[in-house]
């Protein structure tokens, strides 16, 4: 099957790269790649635990976390483009603040894509901030496909 226009979520983690990799291999030359990072909202606002006592520690605490999930967010970005430069696919990305399958079903459902792919939830075993994307609500709500490719093994 040809894909035109795919979505695909993905923030760095190793079930995002899987679905990368499973992505580009259903890129076309002629295939539009839209890339969605989704930053959970409980970063908004992160200010650390009640050691960080005054308000300039605070914020300076904040602003470190804010320039690191940056650097994340760009490094996510840079290798995604990188490969797509590589494979002549149209890229672009975009970047979201908020409940992560409420953020990906506005953007899917704004927008003429074929397919959304997607990272399977991290396994219960494996170590990683707990943040959850519901696939129940997107397999729900999405009236495109949706490609939801396995957390890959530690073989």
């Amino acid at each position: 099957m040809h894909y035109k226009h795919i979505l695909l979520a993905s923030h760095g983690t190793p079930g995002a790269c899987a679905a990368e990799v499973a992505t580009f291999k259903l890129c076309q030359p002629d295939t539009t790649l839209h890339h969605l990072i989704i930053v959970p909202e409980f970063w908004k606002g992160m200010l650390g635990d009640d050691w960080l006592n005054n308000a300039i520690t605070q914020i300076r605490y904040g602003q470190y976390l804010e320039g690191e999930l940056e650097k994340e967010i760009q490094e996510n970005i840079n290798r995604v483009s990188a490969e797509a430069k590589t494979r002549d696919i149209t890229y672009s990305y975009e970047f979201m603040l908020g409940d992560p399958a409420e953020c990906l079903l506005k953007v899917a459902n704004d927008s003429r894509f074929d397919l959304v792919v997607m990272g399977s939830p991290r396994p219960k075993n494996k170590e990683g901030i707990k943040s959850r994307l519901h696939c129940e609500t997107l397999i729900h709500a999405l009236s495109i496909p949706l490609l939801i490719i396995p957390h890959p093994r530690d073989d």
